[in-house]
Protein backbone atom coordinates (compact mmCIF):
# COMPACT_ATOMS: atom_id res chain seq x y z
CA UNK A 1 0.00 0.00 0.00
CA UNK A 2 1.76 3.19 -1.18
CA UNK A 3 0.75 6.37 -0.41
CA UNK A 4 0.92 9.30 -2.85
CA UNK A 5 4.15 11.17 -3.17
CA UNK A 6 4.26 14.57 -1.26
CA UNK A 7 6.94 16.59 -0.91
CA UNK A 8 9.29 16.24 2.81
CA UNK A 9 11.32 18.76 3.97
CA UNK A 10 15.01 17.95 4.05
CA UNK A 11 17.92 18.83 6.90
CA UNK A 12 21.34 19.37 5.05
CA UNK A 13 24.12 19.38 7.70
CA UNK A 14 22.16 18.24 10.38
CA UNK A 15 23.58 17.06 13.67
CA UNK A 16 22.13 14.19 15.20
CA UNK A 17 22.10 15.89 17.94
CA UNK A 18 18.77 17.61 17.10
CA UNK A 19 16.80 14.14 17.60
CA UNK A 20 19.40 12.47 20.42
CA UNK A 21 17.45 12.34 23.81
CA UNK A 22 19.29 14.48 25.75
CA UNK A 23 20.25 11.13 28.24
CA UNK A 24 21.48 9.42 25.35
CA UNK A 25 23.49 12.15 23.82
CA UNK A 26 25.31 12.57 27.41
CA UNK A 27 26.27 9.14 26.87
CA UNK A 28 27.35 9.50 23.13
CA UNK A 29 29.43 12.68 23.53
CA UNK A 30 31.18 11.47 26.80
CA UNK A 31 32.21 8.02 24.48
CA UNK A 32 33.03 10.01 21.81
CA UNK A 33 35.32 12.54 23.82
CA UNK A 34 36.97 8.93 24.97
CA UNK A 35 41.39 9.18 24.18
CA UNK A 36 42.24 5.94 22.24
CA UNK A 37 38.45 5.24 22.08
CA UNK A 38 38.95 4.38 17.96
CA UNK A 39 41.40 1.64 18.86
CA UNK A 40 39.21 0.06 21.10
CA UNK A 41 36.49 0.12 18.75
CA UNK A 42 38.48 -1.40 16.03
CA UNK A 43 39.28 -4.52 18.85
CA UNK A 44 36.09 -5.16 19.59
CA UNK A 45 35.09 -5.71 16.31
CA UNK A 46 37.40 -8.02 15.44
CA UNK A 47 36.71 -9.83 18.82
CA UNK A 48 33.10 -9.57 17.96
CA UNK A 49 34.10 -11.12 14.47
CA UNK A 50 31.76 -8.79 12.92
CA UNK A 51 32.54 -9.67 9.38
CA UNK A 52 31.16 -12.99 10.28
CA UNK A 53 27.72 -11.63 10.89
CA UNK A 54 27.75 -9.37 7.71
CA UNK A 55 28.49 -13.03 5.93
CA UNK A 56 26.21 -14.39 7.88
CA UNK A 57 23.23 -12.20 6.76
CA UNK A 58 24.17 -12.24 3.19
CA UNK A 59 23.79 -15.88 2.94
CA UNK A 60 20.33 -16.53 4.64
CA UNK A 61 19.07 -12.95 4.36
CA UNK A 62 17.92 -11.00 1.17
CA UNK A 63 19.99 -7.93 0.75
CA UNK A 64 17.83 -4.80 -0.32
CA UNK A 65 18.62 -2.86 -3.81
CA UNK A 66 16.18 -1.74 -6.79
CA UNK A 67 15.94 -5.28 -7.50
CA UNK A 68 14.90 -6.78 -4.42
CA UNK A 69 12.46 -5.50 -2.17
CA UNK A 70 12.67 -2.21 -4.38
CA UNK A 71 9.85 -0.51 -1.77
CA UNK A 72 11.82 -0.75 1.32
CA UNK A 73 15.06 0.61 -0.63
CA UNK A 74 13.65 3.44 -2.01
CA UNK A 75 12.66 4.36 1.68
CA UNK A 76 15.74 4.12 2.77
CA UNK A 77 17.19 6.17 0.16
CA UNK A 78 14.44 9.04 1.13
CA UNK A 79 15.57 8.81 4.66
CA UNK A 80 19.26 8.77 4.01
CA UNK A 81 18.42 12.33 1.99
CA UNK A 82 16.53 13.92 4.59
CA UNK A 83 18.91 13.36 7.37
CA UNK A 84 21.27 14.28 4.95
CA UNK A 85 23.61 11.00 6.00
CA UNK A 86 27.40 10.72 4.17
CA UNK A 87 26.94 6.74 3.48
CA UNK A 88 23.96 4.88 3.48
CA UNK A 89 23.76 1.77 5.70
CA UNK A 90 23.72 -1.79 3.97
CA UNK A 91 19.74 -3.89 4.82
CA UNK A 92 18.94 -7.16 4.63
CA UNK A 93 15.36 -8.42 5.08
CA UNK A 94 15.02 -11.87 6.77
CA UNK A 95 12.34 -14.52 7.17
CA UNK A 96 10.46 -14.32 10.86
CA UNK A 97 7.37 -13.97 11.63
CA UNK A 98 7.95 -11.86 14.71
CA UNK A 99 8.03 -8.23 13.76
CA UNK A 100 11.46 -6.60 14.29
CA UNK A 101 14.26 -4.35 13.25
CA UNK A 102 17.32 -3.63 14.37
CA UNK A 103 20.86 -1.91 13.50
CA UNK A 104 23.85 -3.76 14.71
CA UNK A 105 27.82 -3.56 13.34
CA UNK A 106 30.81 -1.43 14.73
CA UNK A 107 32.99 -1.14 11.68
CA UNK A 108 30.06 -0.89 9.20
CA UNK A 109 26.78 -0.98 10.70
CA UNK A 110 23.56 -2.59 8.96
CA UNK A 111 20.07 -2.69 8.94
CA UNK A 112 18.19 -5.91 9.24
CA UNK A 113 14.10 -5.92 9.30
CA UNK A 114 11.72 -9.02 9.25
CA UNK A 115 9.15 -10.39 7.03
CA UNK A 116 7.08 -9.89 10.21
CA UNK A 117 7.30 -6.77 10.38
CA UNK A 118 6.90 -5.69 6.43
CA UNK A 119 3.66 -7.92 6.63
CA UNK A 120 2.74 -5.93 9.99
CA UNK A 121 3.33 -2.16 8.33
CA UNK A 122 1.57 -0.11 5.84
CA UNK A 123 3.96 2.04 3.80
CA UNK A 124 4.33 4.96 5.98
CA UNK A 125 4.47 3.69 9.17
CA UNK A 126 7.31 1.09 7.04
CA UNK A 127 9.37 4.94 6.71
CA UNK A 128 9.06 6.02 10.09
CA UNK A 129 10.85 2.30 10.92
CA UNK A 130 13.40 2.75 8.32
CA UNK A 131 14.12 6.33 9.14
CA UNK A 132 14.07 5.01 12.86
CA UNK A 133 16.85 2.53 11.88
CA UNK A 134 18.96 5.25 9.99
CA UNK A 135 18.96 6.99 12.96
CA UNK A 136 20.26 3.99 15.40
CA UNK A 137 23.09 3.81 12.56
CA UNK A 138 23.97 7.44 12.30
CA UNK A 139 23.92 8.15 16.14
CA UNK A 140 26.15 5.32 17.08
CA UNK A 141 23.94 3.23 18.38
CA UNK A 142 25.33 -0.12 17.20
CA UNK A 143 28.77 0.84 17.70
CA UNK A 144 28.00 1.67 21.42
CA UNK A 145 25.92 -1.03 21.89
CA UNK A 146 28.04 -3.36 20.81
CA UNK A 147 30.72 -2.55 22.37
CA UNK A 148 28.87 -2.23 25.46
CA UNK A 149 27.10 -5.49 25.42
CA UNK A 150 30.67 -6.89 24.69
CA UNK A 151 31.96 -5.05 28.42
CA UNK A 152 28.98 -6.11 30.25
CA UNK A 153 29.50 -9.93 29.20
CA UNK A 154 33.66 -9.55 30.35
CA UNK A 155 32.22 -7.94 33.73
CA UNK A 156 29.69 -10.92 33.91
CA UNK A 157 32.46 -13.18 34.93
CA UNK A 158 32.76 -11.63 37.84
CA UNK A 159 29.20 -11.93 38.94
CA UNK A 160 30.27 -14.96 41.32
CA UNK A 161 31.35 -12.53 43.67
CA UNK A 162 29.23 -11.21 46.35
CA UNK A 163 30.47 -7.58 45.20
CA UNK A 164 30.92 -8.52 41.49
CA UNK A 165 27.38 -9.51 41.24
CA UNK A 166 25.92 -6.12 42.68
CA UNK A 167 28.20 -4.32 40.43
CA UNK A 168 27.35 -6.16 37.36
CA UNK A 169 23.56 -5.78 37.85
CA UNK A 170 24.52 -1.84 38.33
CA UNK A 171 25.94 -1.91 35.02
CA UNK A 172 23.06 -3.94 33.52
CA UNK A 173 20.86 -1.12 34.73
CA UNK A 174 23.26 1.59 32.97
CA UNK A 175 23.24 -0.17 29.63
CA UNK A 176 19.28 -0.44 29.97
CA UNK A 177 18.43 2.88 30.90
CA UNK A 178 20.78 4.33 28.14
CA UNK A 179 19.49 1.52 25.08
CA UNK A 180 16.05 2.85 26.15
CA UNK A 181 16.81 6.17 25.27
CA UNK A 182 18.64 5.73 21.87
CA UNK A 183 15.35 4.08 21.20
CA UNK A 184 13.52 7.08 22.16
CA UNK A 185 16.05 9.36 20.07
CA UNK A 186 16.02 6.85 17.29
CA UNK A 187 12.08 7.46 17.09
CA UNK A 188 12.20 11.46 16.62
CA UNK A 189 14.56 10.44 13.95
CA UNK A 190 12.04 8.01 12.31
CA UNK A 191 9.72 11.16 12.60
CA UNK A 192 11.84 13.54 10.87
CA UNK A 193 12.16 11.03 8.12
CA UNK A 194 8.81 10.05 7.74
CA UNK A 195 7.17 13.64 9.15
CA UNK A 196 4.02 11.96 9.72
CA UNK A 197 2.89 11.86 13.29
CA UNK A 198 -0.35 9.93 12.95
CA UNK A 199 1.70 6.98 11.17
CA UNK A 200 4.54 7.29 14.15
CA UNK A 201 1.94 6.40 16.20
CA UNK A 202 0.16 3.53 14.46
CA UNK A 203 3.30 2.11 14.78
CA UNK A 204 3.37 1.72 18.06
CA UNK A 205 -0.03 0.74 18.39
CA UNK A 206 0.50 -1.86 16.05
CA UNK A 207 3.78 -3.64 17.89
CA UNK A 208 1.47 -3.18 21.18
CA UNK A 209 -1.63 -4.76 19.67
CA UNK A 210 -1.29 -6.18 16.48
CA UNK A 211 -2.58 -5.38 12.85
CA UNK A 212 -6.43 -4.69 13.67
CA UNK A 213 -5.75 -0.76 14.09
CA UNK A 214 -8.71 0.02 12.82
CA UNK A 215 -10.34 -1.44 16.20
CA UNK A 216 -7.71 0.75 18.22
CA UNK A 217 -8.27 4.65 18.44
CA UNK A 218 -5.07 7.16 18.83
CA UNK A 219 -6.47 8.92 21.31
CA UNK A 220 -7.07 5.97 23.80
CA UNK A 221 -3.84 4.57 22.74
CA UNK A 222 -2.03 7.78 24.07
CA UNK A 223 -4.19 8.00 27.18
CA UNK A 224 -3.31 4.48 27.90
CA UNK A 225 -0.01 6.38 28.85
CA UNK A 226 -1.41 8.83 31.31
CA UNK A 227 -3.37 6.04 32.74
CA UNK A 228 -0.19 4.17 33.57
CA UNK A 229 1.65 6.86 34.93
CA UNK A 230 -1.23 7.57 37.44
CA UNK A 231 -2.51 4.08 38.17
CA UNK A 232 -1.66 2.27 41.38
CA UNK A 233 0.27 2.63 44.46
CA UNK A 234 3.53 2.64 46.18
CA UNK A 235 3.57 -1.09 45.00
CA UNK A 236 2.86 -0.39 41.47
CA UNK A 237 5.38 2.20 41.08
CA UNK A 238 7.88 -0.57 42.49
CA UNK A 239 6.53 -3.04 40.01
CA UNK A 240 7.04 -0.87 36.92
CA UNK A 241 10.46 -0.17 37.38
CA UNK A 242 11.23 -4.33 38.00
CA UNK A 243 8.97 -4.72 34.74
CA UNK A 244 11.41 -2.08 32.87
CA UNK A 245 14.52 -2.92 34.77
CA UNK A 246 15.47 -5.35 32.02
CA UNK A 247 14.12 -4.10 28.59
CA UNK A 248 16.17 -2.83 25.84
CA UNK A 249 13.38 -1.10 24.66
CA UNK A 250 10.48 1.52 26.52
CA UNK A 251 7.01 -0.19 26.14
CA UNK A 252 5.37 0.65 23.35
CA UNK A 253 2.99 2.57 25.15
CA UNK A 254 4.90 4.91 26.33
CA UNK A 255 7.40 5.48 23.23
CA UNK A 256 3.73 6.90 21.71
CA UNK A 257 3.44 9.68 24.38
CA UNK A 258 7.01 10.40 24.47
CA UNK A 259 7.07 11.10 20.69
CA UNK A 260 3.71 13.37 21.73
CA UNK A 261 5.76 15.18 24.42
CA UNK A 262 8.95 16.06 21.85
CA UNK A 263 6.11 16.96 19.56
CA UNK A 264 4.14 19.46 22.36
CA UNK A 265 7.77 20.69 23.02
CA UNK A 266 7.86 22.35 19.99
CA UNK A 267 11.21 20.79 19.31
CA UNK A 268 9.88 18.91 16.45
CA UNK A 269 8.23 21.73 14.30
CA UNK A 270 11.57 23.75 15.00
CA UNK A 271 13.79 21.26 13.64
CA UNK A 272 10.79 21.34 10.53
CA UNK A 273 11.82 25.22 10.06
CA UNK A 274 15.10 24.63 9.77
CA UNK A 275 16.31 25.44 13.27
CA UNK A 276 18.76 22.53 14.24
CA UNK A 277 22.00 21.97 15.16
CA UNK A 278 24.73 21.54 12.32
CA UNK A 279 27.11 18.64 12.33
CA UNK A 280 30.21 20.82 11.48
CA UNK A 281 29.46 22.46 15.00
CA UNK A 282 29.59 19.06 16.61
CA UNK A 283 33.29 19.35 17.93
CA UNK A 284 32.48 22.58 20.14
CA UNK A 285 29.45 20.40 21.98
CA UNK A 286 30.67 20.32 25.93
CA UNK A 287 30.29 17.60 27.89
CA UNK A 288 28.87 19.47 30.53
CA UNK A 289 25.99 21.63 28.37
CA UNK A 290 25.04 17.68 27.37
CA UNK A 291 25.45 16.42 31.09
CA UNK A 292 23.21 19.55 32.11
CA UNK A 293 20.58 19.09 29.50
CA UNK A 294 20.47 15.39 30.93
CA UNK A 295 19.81 16.68 34.31
CA UNK A 296 17.19 18.97 33.18
CA UNK A 297 15.09 16.46 31.02
CA UNK A 298 15.28 13.70 34.28
CA UNK A 299 13.84 16.77 36.46
CA UNK A 300 11.03 17.83 34.29
CA UNK A 301 10.06 13.76 33.81
CA UNK A 302 10.57 13.36 37.72
CA UNK A 303 8.69 16.96 38.35
CA UNK A 304 5.55 15.77 35.96
CA UNK A 305 5.35 12.31 36.24
CA UNK A 306 2.30 11.30 38.46
CA UNK A 307 3.47 7.87 39.35
CA UNK A 308 2.83 7.10 42.77
CA UNK A 309 6.04 6.39 43.90
CA UNK A 310 7.77 8.65 42.27
CA UNK A 311 4.96 11.04 43.59
CA UNK A 312 5.75 9.88 46.99
CA UNK A 313 9.09 10.77 47.00
CA UNK A 314 8.96 14.12 45.43
CA UNK A 315 6.38 14.97 48.25
CA UNK A 316 8.84 13.72 51.26
CA UNK A 317 11.56 15.63 48.77
CA UNK A 318 9.72 18.76 49.31
CA UNK A 319 8.55 18.22 53.13
CA UNK A 320 11.77 17.69 54.22
CA UNK A 321 12.87 20.99 51.85
CA UNK A 322 10.49 22.22 54.05
CA UNK A 323 11.60 21.23 57.31
CA UNK A 324 15.21 22.20 56.69
CA UNK A 325 14.06 25.67 55.50
CA UNK A 326 12.05 25.84 58.79
CA UNK A 327 14.73 25.06 61.19
CA UNK A 328 17.26 27.09 58.77
CA UNK A 329 14.63 29.92 59.62
CA UNK A 330 14.41 29.64 63.47
CA UNK A 331 18.43 28.81 63.39
CA UNK A 332 18.63 32.72 61.78
CA UNK A 333 16.08 34.12 63.72
CA UNK A 334 18.12 32.58 66.55
CA UNK A 335 21.39 34.05 65.95
CA UNK A 336 20.00 37.45 64.63
CA UNK A 337 18.59 37.65 68.40
CA UNK A 338 21.67 36.70 70.43
CA UNK A 339 23.76 38.91 68.08
CA UNK A 340 21.46 41.82 68.80
CA UNK A 341 21.73 40.82 72.57
CA UNK A 342 25.28 40.72 72.36
CA UNK A 343 25.73 44.73 70.61
CA UNK A 344 22.95 45.73 73.52
CA UNK A 345 25.51 43.82 75.94
CA UNK A 346 28.40 45.74 74.31
CA UNK A 347 26.57 49.20 74.01
CA UNK A 348 25.62 48.63 77.87
CA UNK A 349 29.54 47.74 78.57
CA UNK A 350 30.85 51.03 77.09
CA UNK A 351 28.25 53.13 78.76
Amino acid sequence: MTSPARIRREFPGISTRAWEHPADRTALVTLRSLSGFDTLLRVLSGLLAERQHRLLYLATAVRVDERQFATVHHLRQDAVKILDARTTPEMFVIQDPKANAFTIGMDQPFIVLTTGLLDLLDHEELRFVVGHEVGHALSGHAVYRTMLMHLLRLAAGIGWMPVGGWAVRAIVAALMEWSRKSELSADRAGLLAGQDVDASVRVHMKLAGGSRVDEMSHAAFLQQADDYDKSGDLRDGVLKLLNLELQTHPFSVLRAAELRRWIASGEYDRILNGQYPHRDSDKDARISDQVKEAARAYRETFDQSEDPLIRTVRNLGRDVGSAVNTVGQEVTETVSKIGKRFDEWRKGETN
